[in-house]
């Protein structure tokens, strides 16, 4: 996953949507309508996240400790986890509320008719600018996978992220063009309340996909299935090394994986030939996935009777 192209369609997300919130925000004032105050606190809340990305991006690149040894990789999960929260929360929640106020007061729109309309329509401009950023980045890497297995299997959380984001905010702003639209033609603020909810469900159902995803991720992926195929091909195809009898590996990053395996060797070699495979596949694991560090631990071992070769 290309972490420069991340950034560049986390930076176009923010920009678009700390402009969107103002303006949104403005109409909110103007003309009291609950969806205008959703949408701009759904554009607050997407501004917040995408500084949370940009926040975890760089805590990422923290050298390694010996209190963290493996380095701080993990640190974009653990941000892109909290951006699925704050969506889940101050996007989808607040709406629902506001939506459950305007239910019970569902006044019309009596003033500045024409602002939400004016500024839902250039959001719509602006917010697809910001989708197809992420959705041109995505596609440099995202190869033949289908956007649903692109979202899915992503090691590198950022464009998922800012993908589900905008086409949820997308989505936002046609139901909040209908319900102040439907509210202006008919007298009914039933209208801009109902839009209100529909936004809070779609906000809170983008921000569970989000937290399911960004949660396996957390807890500690194997690599994609095709680095796991290189590697298990850059093992057995090292002179000395007879078979893999086993192989682990773990993303410790969207960047690094760790790959633990135990090799089998023949039981008249020497320690020194042992160590010079070792060094020999360590290094073929290396130059089998160049795109990703690998952190490499490997015990040679004898193959015995009944062992097996699970996979990662």
């Amino acid at each position: 996953m290309s972490t420069a192209g991340g950034t560049k369609a986390i930076v176009a997300a923010l920009l678009a949507n700390a402009g969107i919130a103002v303006t949104k925000f403005i109409a909110y004032l103007l003309t009291s309508s609950s969806s205008m105050l959703a949408e701009s606190v759904h554009s607050l809340a997407d501004s917040g996240n995408q500084v949370l990305l940009l926040v975890g991006g760089k805590r990422a690149r923290k050298e390694a400790t010996p209190e963290h040894p493996f380095g701080y990789g993990r640190a974009r999960y653990v941000y892109a986890f909290l951006v699925s929260i704050i969506l889940f929360s101050l996007g989808g929640l607040f709406a629902l509320y506001e939506a459950w106020h305007k239910f019970q007061d569902p006044h019309p729109i009596t003033s500045w008719h024409w602002v939400p309309v004016v500024v839902l329509v250039v959001a719509i401009a602006m917010e697809s600018f910001s989708f197809r950023t992420a959705v041109v980045e995505s596609n440099h890497v995202r190869g033949r996978l289908s956007w649903r297995e692109f979202v899915q299997r992503a090691k590198s959380p950022e464009l998922p992220v800012i993908l589900l984001e905008d086409l949820g905010a997308l989505v936002g702003l046609v139901l909040a063009l209908v319900g102040v639209s439907m509210t202006l033609v008919t007298g009914n603020g039933l209208w801009d309340a109902a839009g209100t909810a529909s936004i809070g469900v779609l906000l809170i159902l983008i921000a569970i996909i989000l937290g399911i995803e960004v949660k396996s991720l957390l807890i500690g992926e194997a690599a994609t299935p095709e680095n796991v195929a290189a590697v298990r091909a850059a093992l057995e195809g090292t002179g000395g090394v007879e078979s893999v009898i086993h192989l682990r590996t773990m993303h410790l990053g969207p960047e690094e994986i760790l790959v633990a395996a135990k090799i089998e060797v023949t039981a008249v070699e020497s320690a020194a030939d042992v160590a010079a495979e070792i060094d020999a596949a360590e290094a073929a694991v290396r130059a089998a996935v160049p795109d990703l560090r690998a952190v490499i631990y490997l015990e040679p071992d004898l193959r015995r009777a009944g062992t097996t070769s699970p996979t990662s």
